[in-house]
């Protein structure tokens, strides 16, 4: 049987307040069994214990009870996270560094040397698109550019898992499109991708399975498109019909026992429009230059 990418055990973390007679359950009895290949998203409002429980995953705090495990080993040796790579919601740079002084950096920490490194470096900055941002400084990259620069360190060793913290704060549409794509790239290429989020609509386009905490607990867990399915529901969508055929469709339903609820026009999300019209006046402005 193959081991889980990831496996939490019975997870609890309890945080004591200093000079107080309180204490904070950051996460209770969290169970969780992630397969390699999938995206899984950790999902939850700001402090329902997301990212507490990434970090006891990652080995960077202890629980109080329960343990959690990467590809079979207990996650607090140090050899479990020789597969992992980590992008945290607020990652640190040094803004002197050039993109591709950063991954050679970060290439050395994980032991590469020579051509090998060379390749790498230039394979990820293909990746993440900013090859053409080699060579310049840190401080001179937008936030998206970060997350992105951040995105390809976390792959430099050519990790099994990737775990993202929050990967699209603050990154505006565009960007957020692109590391979006990005993670379904690693997707196709069978890494597993263990990411926390409170922005719904972005998890519900990369997801596998999602797991939906509140207050440190799992409330919620499963297949994504199980858990947004409206029970006793069913949507027919219909390119080209003319009105006849509607009319005729509404018909049908009326006379039989099922109950029409809404007929609407197919929608897009504000996103893709955004997009779509900020490309096309792109276009425009260099068609007149």
């Amino acid at each position: 049987m193959t081991n889980p990418a990831v496996a939490v055990h019975g997870l609890t973390k309890i945080f004591s307040v200093p000079f107080h007679r309180q204490s904070i359950v950051a996460v209770k009895d969290l169970n969780l069994r992630i397969e390699p290949g999938e995206v899984y998203g950790l999902l939850g409002p700001n402090g329902s214990g997301k990212s507490t429980t990434l970090k006891i995953i990652l080995g960077l705090v202890s629980p109080t009870r329960g343990r959690t495990e990467i590809f079979g080993r207990d996650s607090r040796l140090v050899q479990s996270r020789d597969a992992v790579g980590f992008l945290p919601e607020n990652p640190y740079f040094q803004k002197f560094l050039t993109g591709k002084e950063t991954l050679r950096f970060f290439g050395r920490l994980c032991g590469l040397r020579g051509a090998k490194l060379k390749n790498r470096v230039n394979e990820l900055l293909d990746l993440v698109e900013l090859s053409k941002a080699r060579n310049r400084r840190l401080g001179t990259y937008s936030k998206g550019m970060l997350q992105r620069i951040g995105l390809a360190q976390a792959l430099i060793h050519d990790p099994k898992l990737v775990v993202l913290d929050e990967p699209t704060a603050g990154v505006d549409p565009a960007g957020s499109r692109d590391i979006r794509d990005l993670i379904l790239d690693l997707k196709r290429r069978g890494i597993t991708v263990l990411l926390s989020s409170h922005l719904l609509a972005q998890a519900q386009e990369i997801c596998d399975r999602v797991g939906i905490l509140a207050d440190g607990v799992l409330v919620r867990e499963g297949h994504l498109q199980e858990l947004i399915a409206i029970e006793n529901q069913t949507e027919f969508v219909i390119a080209d019909a003319s009105d006849e055929l509607v009319r005729e469709i509404e018909s049908f339903v009326n006379r039989s026992r099922a109950k029409l609820i809404e007929r609407r026009k197919s929608t897009t999300t504000l996103e893709r429009l955004f997009l779509e019209a900020t490309a096309k006046n792109d276009e425009g402005v260099t068609k007149q230059k």
